[in-house]
């Protein structure tokens, strides 16, 4: 089962963004989405961001995801 979590862009290497969740950084690919920008948020499937996503929708889900995560007894930071 695949989880869509917002990812928000922290820096841009050419094709190439580190993206950030939570605190975690991993590596991820741009070449499938134009017109991305530091600060932007998105969704990353198999290394390739393949969705941009409206910040406040983005900040939402994530908000949605801590809740869930904490009612669980596994909160998120």
């Amino acid at each position: 089962m695949c989880l869509a979590v917002p990812s928000r862009i922290t820096r841009i290497d050419g094709q190439n963004a580190t993206i950030d969740v939570a605190g975690v950084q991993r590596e991820t690919s741009l070449m499938l989405l134009e017109d991305v920008q530091v600060g932007d948020y998105v969704i990353v499937h198999a290394g390739f961001a393949i969705q941009k996503l409206d910040a406040a929708a983005a900040l939402e889900t994530l908000e949605l995801l801590r809740q869930a995560a904490a009612a669980s007894g596994d909160p998120l930071p």
